[in-house]
């Protein structure tokens, strides 16, 4: 019999370890999650990752962080969804606020482009393994595949991913709905959630009140990669409220880059520039508090979801889709990540290790953080 406790301290040591390991944005951190929680401890089905996947895109916030909140639930209820949550972003969060107290003391960011060097190859092999596994389970068919194809393409050529989601989803409901009708089987229906979304501030000037709101509505309506965050983050923090220069901004984005898990956490750096360490953590709560909010109001309707067939059939669409989605940014990464021979050496035998001897990704970044560091010194 599980002891009452154990799946908490399980919960806290995993995501408190990926905290600190999982560099390379939202598909990297995805694809080491499905490592840890599907291939080797069997806390879900394929199947079910893959909801929890789609279930999280359809949703505003930073996709990462609401798979590790949605993990948390199946794992321990409401316990568990705070402790996957806060045990995922502390790490990141703490090591933001240590570089920003470098930044502001120093005026200068820390050198750290060797470790990247070698950690983004080594992830490109993660996120490949991991979508080959998911694939399968969630394209079973050759319509379901040709979705994820049509998805990948819309994808590449800059089609929104909300609209993206939402074409594979009612593309599969419709086929399905068909497939039904001339089965003379009636589909049942359940609506899905339509969740609302904050609108803009009226903040002016610098406090703490204000501050919470900006990144409130920022992490309540923001959807898509690191790039939309930085247009968020440019309309509100430097030309409606001058809070910051272009250059802080930039620097700002670099952090959450360059450092392990969520890239909100630059909400973190931000806040500490114009208020200190309390400004800094009003901030991070501010960016980070919509997606548990969310999580919590659609994570216990999704095994819902499954009990209707036409809502099933969007949730399938969805998570093609999602794949296809994951596929194009790890096309993206691959090509900033993969640019002489040594990365390409590094992104090889990250392949060869994880097929041959299937280790834990944590291992696999940590490899790439030291091959990287010592390829650029030799340099």
């Amino acid at each position: 019999m599980t002891a009452p406790g154990r799946p908490l301290r399980e919960l806290a040591w995993l995501f408190g370890k990926l905290g600190c390991t999982a560099f390379g944005g939202p598909a990297a951190h995805v694809a080491m999650m499905e490592d840890e929680v599907v291939r080797r401890r069997g806390w879900l089905t394929q199947e079910a990752f893959l909801d929890l996947l789609g279930a999280t895109n359809l949703i505003p916030g930073p996709n990462s962080t609401e798979m590790a909140i949605h993990i948390g639930f199946t794992r321990a209820r409401w316990r568990g969804l705070l402790v996957a949550g806060l045990c995922f972003i502390t790490p990141a969060v703490l090591i933001v606020m240590a570089i920003a107290w470098a930044y502001v003391r120093f005026g200068a960011l820390p050198a750290v482009g060797g470790v990247l060097y070698g950690v983004k190859p080594v992830l490109i092999a993660v996120i490949l393994q991991a979508l080959w596994g998911l694939a399968r389970t969630a394209m079973p068919t050759w319509f379901m595949r040709l979705v994820a194809t049509l998805a990948l393409a819309a994808a590449l050529i800059g089609i929104d991913e909300l609209v993206v989601l939402v074409a594979a989803g009612g593309l599969v409901a419709a086929h399905r709905a068909v497939v039904e009708r001339r089965a003379g089987h009636a589909a049942s229906w359940i609506p899905l959630p339509i969740l609302g979304a904050l609108t803009g501030t009226t903040a002016t000037t610098f406090s703490l009140g204000s501050l919470f709101l900006v990144f409130a509505k920022i992490g309540a309506v923001l959807f898509g990669s690191g790039y939309v965050l930085l247009a968020f983050m440019r309309s509100d923090l430097v030309d409606r409220l001058h809070w910051l220069t272009e250059s802080q901004l930039l620097d700002a984005i670099a952090v959450g880059q360059v450092t392990p898990g969520p890239l909100f956490t630059t909400a973190t750096f931000v806040g500490y520039l114009l208020g200190g360490p309390v400004a800094a953590a009003v901030a991070t709560v501010g960016i980070f508090l919509p997606a548990f909010v969310f999580v919590a109001i659609s994570g216990p309707l999704v095994p819902r979801l499954r009990g209707s067939k036409l809502a099933s059939a969007v949730l399938d669409g969805v998570n093609a889709a999602s794949l296809a989605l994951m596929a194009a940014v790890t096309l993206q990464l691959g090509r900033a990540a993969v640019i002489d021979l040594p990365t390409a050496l590094l992104a090889a035998v990250g392949a060869v290790v994880l097929i041959r001897w299937k280790p834990n990704s944590a291992w696999l970044v940590l490899g790439g953080a030291v091959a990287g560091s010592l390829v650029t010194y030799l340099r």
